[in-house]
């Protein structure tokens, strides 16, 4: 996530990175293993899979799982850190965690045959954070309730929305990328990378300065405030992307990068010909909206207070993923106004067969089955491939489409549900190709 409007991000740290031997060799023994995996040829051939389905000449549709609950992950001490050093903390929970996917839900995984080093920077946010109450039913998950305090209440209030400065840190990315070329001399190569695909979604902000009832109220009451708003916090995205462009921060995401709240955004559309790869610019990348929001918002009104204002930054990508939790199944038609769109969100509360029926092959859909499964006090497979089963008759074979799973708040302590609903949504898309 680019931006957490819960804090404000601190700039990065321009200190030298020194580990002792026993860091410096967990961190090598991980990173052989993750080398070993990253050469296995299958990973061509789901990049060619990817690839495809993004290109709308869909062989099968695509599994991938994110958003996973790893506190309740660890198993025989897979995920327990070793490591001393903050940073090389940082860098072993890395490679645990994608070792540990690549082993028990690897689903259409790729593993990339390199690490990357970020560029650094700091962007200085929007200026306002949220005042939020947090009620926890679980101490060691991240997953909390909120009740949002209002920030914004009037014109006045909208000062609060700044617009981003966005500073290089050379020196700091220096260092870092010295000690990852160092750690991992001999086993895996080091690339620089800047600021990949970017997650922007206005009203997910707005709700949390705004206060939810307030802002849906506002949509009849203060039309013009809200507009205000949505502008306001617009330009300031787009005040950060050309210092971004400037300062040549951005970095593609047509590979194995989580494009919008779906799966990985390999295309043979992107970067296009018009590509300097000593400068990546917007029109080269995925661009991405939602609103979350407005699930239950009228069509003609999430174009007037969403979609409307959103064209301003999603015209600048060369292509677009629109949407996350809010059913869509019946706003396609002002989706269609999107010029540069590719993939469309299916969440589990929309009419699967009027959403088949409006798409068509026109986009690749995007569809999220409801982690809610794992919460249960069984684990009932029969109705979790079920459920897959069921959007794939709907789907009827004429539909570009990937199942992502993700949200996962909880698996009640037991990862081997996670583990079978990958291999089982595998068994169930593989069917497609003997259809």
């Amino acid at each position: 996530m680019l931006h957490d409007p819960s804090h404000h991000t601190p700039p990065p740290q321009e200190v030298e990175v020194v580990l002792d031997a026993a860091d410096k060799d967990i961190l090598r023994r991980l990173a052989s293993e993750l080398a070993d995996i990253a050469a296995l040829p299958i990973h061509r051939e789901k990049a060619r899979l990817w690839r495809d389905l993004n290109d709308l000449k869909s062989v099968r549709p695509m599994v991938w799982i994110n958003e996973i609950c790893w506190h309740e992950m660890n198993v025989d001490d897979e995920l327990t850190l070793r490591c001393s050093h903050p940073w090389a903390q940082d860098q072993e929970r890395e490679l645990r965690r994608a070792l540990y996917q690549w082993r028990h839900l690897p689903a259409d995984m790729i593993v990339n045959d390199y690490l990357v080093s970020p560029i650094l920077y700091h962007s200085t946010d929007f200026g306002i954070t949220e005042d939020v109450d947090v009620v926890k039913t679980d101490e060691s998950s991240d997953v909390v309730s909120r009740h949002f305090k209002v920030q914004i209440a009037d014109f006045g209030d909208l000062e609060k929305i700044r617009m981003p400065v966005v500073t290089r840190y050379d020196r700091a990315t220096a260092l870092h990328y010295g000690a990852m070329c160092e750690v991992y001399q001999g086993i895996l190569p080091v690339r620089k990378e800047g600021q990949s695909h970017i997650w922007f979604t206005p009203w997910d902000y707005l709700i949390r300065w705004w206060g939810i009832e307030q802002a849906m109220m506002d949509l009849i009451e203060r039309p013009d405030l809200v507009h205000a708003a949505v502008d306001r916090l617009v330009d300031a995205w787009m005040v950060e992307l050309d210092q971004f462009e400037a300062q040549n921060l951005l970095a593609l995401d047509c590979n194995n990068t989580r494009i919008g709240s779906g799966g990985y955004g390999y295309t043979s559309r992107l970067p296009g010909a018009d590509f300097d790869p000593a400068r990546v610019r917007p029109h080269n990348m995925w661009g991405c909206s939602n609103a979350q929001i407005f699930s239950t918002v009228s069509p003609r009104m999430h174009w007037e207070f969403a979609l409307e204002h959103d064209l301003r930054w999603l015209q600048r990508w060369g292509l677009t993923y629109y949407g996350c939790c809010e059913p869509l199944s019946g706003k396609i038609e002002i989706l269609r106004r999107i010029p540069n769109l590719r993939k469309i969100s299916v969440s589990p509360w929309c009419d699967n067969r009027r959403i088949v029926e409006q798409v068509g092959g026109d986009y690749v859909l995007s569809r999220k089955p409801s982690p809610a499964i794992f919460a249960e006090n069984t684990w009932d497979r029969e109705r979790a491939r079920a459920e897959l089963l069921e959007f794939l008759d709907a789907a009827g074979g004429s539909c570009h489409l990937e199942f992502i799973m993700k949200d996962i708040s909880t698996v009640r302590y037991q990862p081997q549900r996670l583990w079978d609903w990958a291999s089982l949504a595998m068994e169930t898309v593989e069917t497609c190709l003997s259809r």
